[in-house]
């Protein structure tokens, strides 16, 4: 066996965690070596791991974790540029739960005790079946980097007491214990909330931007669509234009023949000649305008297929509509405003009007408001001055807000 001292010098270790297991173990020395560039892992290249510092007694039970993230370029090498103190944030860990030697220290997203290095951590899942302390735990019982275990030094404690006396002792231990379990359990439930909240709030970003691309991309999709039926419109005008045209140059030769009177063989022949090949060229546009006119009917009715068409299965647009998933949008003035799913293209063509509406103004107005709530000062000036910009008291309201006199002083006022 080894002294207290002496352990405590190798019981820190780093967990890379995968899914639920613990995919590589290593002791802290050996991490460091990987963040000075000595040694890379291969099957690591480009990849963001999630790993855990573990730091551990001489009695093999864990005393504090630091979920932290570590990103490995396409040599496996560490990230040249990570720079987070776990072992600083490690003193600093709030109480977590308790793992066997009482409450650990814990540092994760939710409870980082330096604020600038939240980004660079994450939350622990205490999903039952999926939790990563009972994960942890398990791999730290199985020893596989070989730590030592202390002996506890046996200590002589004299008995004071005896009889009814041991009984109030043993009566107020209990008592003290069962208030310590009720505190532990307390602290694992604040945490467990802290952490379902924190990926709640991943979960909803992540939906609000797959929603942003779809929708953008629908009315990239519709935009194009419009385009080409505009195009198309175009060329129908241009062709009845010219069949127009046709129509009277024909009409027009009618009228000189049945004025002209008699005409020689030859000139008959010309204009029966003419005349074929005018009206070979007028069925043939008129083809071509009943061609363009079915496209045109196409292109309109996959418009509105694709303006009316229901979400796939399993999609955002999906969930929206059946109302599983709600698209919650914030404006000064209005607030959260839960956006119906018909009211969604409308919402994202123009997000102020959207809020002005709501607000009963016009868009104009609504930001007008707007301006005197974001920046409340006196916004008179004259042409050779700077505004005024004495401070004023913020219309919080934009119904109550009046131009011309809350965005003016009292020096200023009409």
């Amino acid at each position: 066996m080894v002294s207290a001292r002496q352990a405590t010098d190798d019981y820190s270790a780093v967990f890379f965690i995968e899914g639920n297991e613990v995919a590589r173990q290593m002791r802290a020395s050996e991490f460091g070596a990987f963040l000075d560039g000595y040694v890379g892992l291969s099957d690591l290249a480009e990849t963001d791991v999630k790993a855990v510092l573990v730091e551990v007694g001489g009695d093999l039970l864990v005393r504090s974790l630091v979920f932290f993230r570590i990103w490995f370029d396409e040599e496996g090498r560490a990230d040249s540029s990570w720079n987070v103190p776990i072992e600083e944030l490690a003193r600093k860990g709030a109480k977590g739960p308790n793992m066997g030697g009482g409450a650990i220290r814990l540092v994760c997203r939710s409870l980082c005790p330096d604020p600038q290095y939240a980004s660079e951590l994450w939350d622990p899942d205490m999903t039952p079946g999926n939790n990563h302390f009972q994960l942890i735990r398990k791999a730290v019982k199985a020893n596989a980097l070989k730590f030592r275990l202390v002996e506890p030094e046996e200590e002589n404690i004299p008995v004071l007491r005896a009889g009814e006396q041991d009984s109030a002792l043993d009566d107020e231990s209990r008592t003290g214990a069962d208030r310590a379990r009720l505190a532990q359990l307390i602290r694992e439930q604040r945490l467990r909330i802290k952490t379902l909240q924190s990926v709640h709030r991943d979960m909803l970003t992540e939906v609000q931007r797959e929603h942003r691309l779809e929708i953008r991309a629908l009315s990239n999709e519709i935009g194009d669509l419009e385009q080409k039926c505009e195009r198309q419109s175009l060329n129908n005008e241009q062709l009845k234009q010219r069949l127009a045209e046709r129509n009277q140059q024909y009409l027009t030769m009618q009228e000189q023949m049945a004025s002209g009177g008699a005409v020689k063989e030859r000139g008959d022949a010309n204009v029966t000649a003419e005349l074929v090949l005018l009206r070979e060229q007028l069925d043939r546009k008129q083809r071509e305008l009943e061609h363009r006119d079915e496209k045109l009917v196409a292109l309109e009715q996959e418009v509105h297929e694709l303006r009316h068409r229901e979400p796939m299965e399993n999609t955002v647009l999906r969930h929206l509509k059946t109302e599983l998933v709600f698209l919650v949008a914030y404006h000064p003035g209005v607030g959260h405003l839960t956006l119906p799913y018909d009211q969604i293209e409308t919402y994202f063509s123009n997000p102020t009007a959207y809020a002005a509406e709501r607000c009963g103004m016009n868009e104009p107005a609504y930001l007008q408001w707007l301006a005197h709530y974001e920046n409340p000062v006196c916004q008179q000036a004259s042409e050779s001055e700077a505004p005024c910009g004495e401070p004023l008291l913020r219309v919080s309201q934009p119904g109550e807000f009046r131009p011309g006199v809350d965005d003016r002083c009292e020096q200023h006022q009409p």
